[in-house]
């Protein structure tokens, strides 16, 4: 058996992808990408067939943190304060929902700035995900921060499908990127998220410097909480950043993107922020491992319009799973 073949299997049968397979799959040249790919669509297409889901944030609040994440144009060290703005009205946030629910989104997803929203914004958002929810069929994530098992449980009560909350990186390397706040608290809002009953968006940023142990590390935890979505990200130089992506060509963002499918074989694998800026002319490959695109936008910095991104699918022989059911 080759050994793509032999990957595939191993995902299917849902046993974890060992450190020696990705270091194989993310360092060796002798890597045949196209092998790769179909190993991974193998894979894919067992848990969602040919479909793509599109989904939409929007940035509801911007900026003004507390926290010095160093890839963040939003933290409060970052030079460049134009991303700058509170939050947005409830009838500025229905309308975009509205807008979303038209273009065909599949999830409708809800970021504000800052490390934690405390209960008064919390019963806000409850409220607006109330009225999005009785208005739209579409799912609805929620970003907000640091959660208590309380503030969690009032989510889910008010509709909230899933709560995003990017592992970024691994334990052992988070101290380079952010010094406000430690690894085990993300680790804690997650499990308050699980254990509340809602769904977990947790995914990371690919380019600052993070080695294969790294990677390995994140894996085994994004499996550990059962993680139903993955936004992978490949980091996009922004004014404000104070680190630089390093590694980052078209054939490594595939080979992660094929290494989550395969570690991960039913979660959903979302190619997000960075994927038109590193991908470039191979990004509809990604559609082989992933089954989820984020479109329009990535909080500060662009992206394909909507419909690019489903004429794209389109033309790739995939199918726009655009309404949740």
């Amino acid at each position: 058996m080759n050994p793509y073949e032999a990957l595939a299997r191993k995902s299917l049968a849902n046993c974890p992808i060992d450190h020696e397979d990705i270091r194989w799959i993310l360092t060796d040249e002798s890597v045949h990408l196209l092998d790769l790919l179909s190993a991974a669509y193998k894979v894919r297409h067992h848990y969602f067939g040919n479909k793509v889901r599109v989904h939409i944030i929007n940035n509801v609040q911007s900026g003004n943190c507390s926290e010095d994440c160093k890839y963040c144009a939003q933290s409060k060290d970052a030079p460049d304060q134009t991303v700058v703005y509170p939050m947005k009205t409830e009838e500025e946030i229905l309308l975009e929902a509205k807008n979303a629910s038209e273009a065909g989104a599949y999830r409708y997803c809800m970021v504000y700035s800052g490390r934690d929203l405390g209960r008064n914004r919390i019963a806000d958002i409850c409220r607006v995900v109330g009225k999005i929810k009785a208005r739209f069929d579409m799912e609805v994530c929620v970003s907000a921060g640091f959660l208590s098992s309380e503030e969690a449980r009032a989510l889910k009560s008010a509709g909230v499908d899933r709560y995003n909350h990017n592992l970024n990186t691994s334990r052992d390397f988070y101290p380079e990127i952010c010094t406000t706040h430690d690894y085990a608290r993300r680790i804690d809002t997650i499990n308050c998220a699980n254990w509340s009953g809602l769904d977990i968006c947790s995914g990371v940023i690919i380019g600052m410097g993070e080695g294969t142990n790294d990677i390995a590390s994140i894996l085994s935890e994004l499996r550990r909480v059962e993680v139903k979505s993955v936004p992978i990200n490949f980091f996009i130089p922004v004014p404000g950043h104070r680190v630089q992506p390093s590694g980052l060509t078209p054939h490594y963002c595939l080979k992660v993107l094929c290494l989550f499918r395969l570690a991960l074989p039913k979660a959903e694998i979302r190619a997000a922020g960075g994927r038109e800026y590193h991908l470039r002319s191979l990004q509809a490959l990604c559609l082989y491992p992933a089954n989820s695109l984020f479109s329009k936008g990535y909080l500060t910095t662009g992206g394909e319009c909507v419909a690019e991104t489903k004429q794209m699918i389109i033309d790739s022989g995939f199918q726009v799973d655009a309404v949740a059911s």
